[in-house]
């Protein structure tokens, strides 16, 4: 599902058949890499079904979860626009169906609709407050705030509203959100028990129920 905030929502009706008159659906399997670090910018993608996660890895190869990717937002942008090679790769964490344009068709939209790019101008403004919001947790706060933090995030924007709390429909591992917290495995297992214990969490095989979303947030801030 769309909102308002993301990239198809952002469009007005001639926007949107545009868009649609230019894309080419092209489905990926979960596990699949939508895109790859390091690749040239040859299109870009809608994604309109499914979730997927951007990550990049560090030297010794272990993986660095960027953030999660939901119906409605636009990928490979930057470095199209750019024309640089990719910066991160992302991989589908279920079945994906996507538009995808070719670079050239990317730039024909752009330049035939301009209020698009006041749009993509919108998303990529709003991707840097929000990697600088990441960067000044990670020096301020531990990693039992930073996996709270994640935990009411996920709950807000990936959040199925149950009788007893919420529960969160991503399909993530300990090691994705230990990727996205920027902290060992261990350190963020540790947390979780800690959450579990206070009765604000409760968690199975990749998934998790936020059982007092608002004593969370209130730790969380």
């Amino acid at each position: 599902m769309t909102s308002e905030h993301d990239f198809l929502g952002m469009l007005n009706e001639e926007e949107n058949r545009a868009l649609q008159t230019r894309g080419i659906t092209r489905s990926f399997k979960r596990g699949a890499a939508m895109l790859r670090e390091g690749e040239e910018p040859t299109r870009v993608l809608v994604l309109t079904e499914g979730r997927a996660k951007a990550v990049t890895f560090t030297e010794d190869g272990k993986e660095v979860v960027l953030g999660f990717i939901g119906p409605g937002e636009l990928l490979g942008e930057v470095s199209t626009i750019e024309n640089r090679p990719r910066s991160a790769t992302v991989v589908a964490l279920e079945p994906v169906t996507t538009l995808a344009l070719t670079a050239g068709d990317f730039w024909s939209l752009l330049d035939e609709h301009p209020r698009i790019w006041v749009v993509v101008h919108k998303i990529v403004i709003r991707r840097l407050r929000l990697a600088d919001l990441q960067r000044k947790e990670f020096t301020s706060s531990n990693t039992l705030g930073r996996v709270s933090r994640r935990l009411v995030e996920l709950s807000d924007t990936h959040g199925r509203q149950e009788a007893d709390g919420v529960t969160i429909t991503l399909p993530l591992s300990q090691e994705e959100l230990a990727g996205w917290t920027g902290a060992s495995r261990e350190a963020v297992t540790k947390s979780l028990r800690t959450l579990r214990d206070l009765g604000w969490i409760e968690t199975g095989r990749r998934s998790i129920s936020v059982k007092d979303r608002e004593a969370l947030r209130r730790f969380a801030r």
